[in-house]
C-alpha cells in the first residue's frame, strides 16, 4: 500500500500535476463558494464556453493560449454583467445566449484550420501530466492573487450574494462587485483548464463547494470542507489515473461526482437518509 502510494511521486511530471491540482482546487472552491451562494452555477459553463474562442484565436495566430482564452473570457464575463443589469432579461437568459454564441464563435475559428493539433485538444480536456515548471508557478502566482483578493472583498460578496437589493442600498458598488467576480471566475478557469479542460472545468468550480454545501450551512466551514473535498478529490483522481492509466482530468471529475453523490445520501440532516431516518 505504502509503495502504491509513494509511486507516483518519484516521477517528476507527477509532482507537478499534483501540485496543480492542489491549487487549481483549492483556487476554485474558494471562488466557487460564490458561485453555489449565489446560484449562478450556470455562469461557470458560459465563462468555461467564452474561453473557447480566446483559445481557438490564439491557436491561430501561434499566440499564448491561456493569454488569450483568458482576454475573452473576461471580455464575455463583463458583457454578462452588464446586460444582466437589464430588468428585461435575467441572469440565466443573458449567460444562454453568451454560451452559445461563444461556442459557436469557437467552432467557427477552429474550422477555419486544415486539422485540429495536441495543444488546442488538451484546453479542452487537459494536460495536467505534461506540464512544465513554469506552467506551475504561473498558476501558482494567479491562485495566489485569486485567494487574496477574494479575502479582500469576502464581506462586500457575502453582502452581494445574500441580498443585492439591500447590498445596493447601502452603497456597496453591486455591479462592479458582479464584474470582479465574474473576472476571478475566468481566472480560476483559466487556472483550471491546466488540470482538467474546457470541457471538464465547471465540476471543480461547482462540485466541491455543492458538496460541503450539503453538510454545513456556515460559509468559512463550506470554504475549508469544500477545500478537503477538491483537494482529496483530485489527488484521488490522479492516483487512480496513474495506476490504471486512464485519462487524468476525467477521473479528477468522477471522483468528486462520486464525492457529491455520497453527500447527497449521507450528509447530516440534508442527506437523503438522514432526512428518511428522521421522518421514520
Amino acid at each position: 500500500m505504502i509503495e502504491w502510494l509513494a509511486e507516483p511521486w518519484q516521477l517528476p511530471f507527477m509532482q507537478r500535476a499534483f501540485l496543480v491540482a492542489l491549487i487549481a482546487a483549492v483556487v476554485c472552491v474558494v471562488v466557487g463558494t460564490f458561485v453555489v451562494l449565489r446560484g449562478m452555477a450556470f455562469i461557470g459553463d458560459a465563462v468555461a464556453h467564452a474561453v473557447f474562442p480566446g483559445v481557438a484565436v490564439g491557436f491561430v495566430l501561434h499566440a499564448n493560449l491561456s493569454l488569450t482564452g483568458a482576454a475573452a473570457g473576461i471580455v464575455t464575463a463583463v458583457a454578462i454583467a452588464l446586460i444582466s443589469q437589464s430588468r428585461r432579461l435575467n441572469e440565466d437568459t443573458v449567460i444562454g445566449v453568451f454560451w452559445a454564441g461563444s461556442f459557436g464563435l469557437g467552432i467557427v475559428i477552429v474550422s477555419t484550420q486544415d486539422a485540429y493539433t495536441g495543444d488546442l485538444t488538451s484546453f479542452l480536456f487537459g494536460q495536467i501530466l505534461a506540464l512544465g515548471d513554469g506552467d506551475v508557478i504561473a498558476v501558482a502566482v494567479v491562485g495566489a492573487v485569486l485567494v487574496a483578493l477574494t479575502f479582500v472583498l469576502r464581506r462586500q460578496l457575502i453582502a452581494v450574494s445574500l441580498d443585492r437589493e439591500t447590498a445596493k442600498a447601502t452603497g456597496i458598488p453591486v455591479l462592479a462587485l458582479d464584474i470582479v467576480l465574474y473576472a476571478m471566475v475566468t481566472a480560476a478557469i483559466v487556472v483550471a483548464l491546466q488540470a482538467v479542460g474546457n470541457v471538464l472545468v465547471l465540476a471543480l468550480l461547482v462540485t466541491p463547494a455543492a458538496t460541503a454545501r450539503m453538510a454545513t450551512e456556515r460559509l468559512a466551514t463550506m470554504t475549508i470542507a469544500a477545500s478537503v473535498v477538491a483537494a482529496f478529490g483530485s489527488v484521488a483522481g490522479l492516483y487512480v489515473s496513474y495506476h490504471y492509466d486512464l485519462a487524468a482530468g476525467g477521473m479528477i471529475v468522477l471522483v468528486l461526482t462520486g464525492l457529491f453523490l455520497l453527500a447527497w445520501l449521507a450528509a447530516p440532516k440534508h442527506g437523503l437518509l438522514w432526512k428518511r431516518r428522521a421522518s421514520a
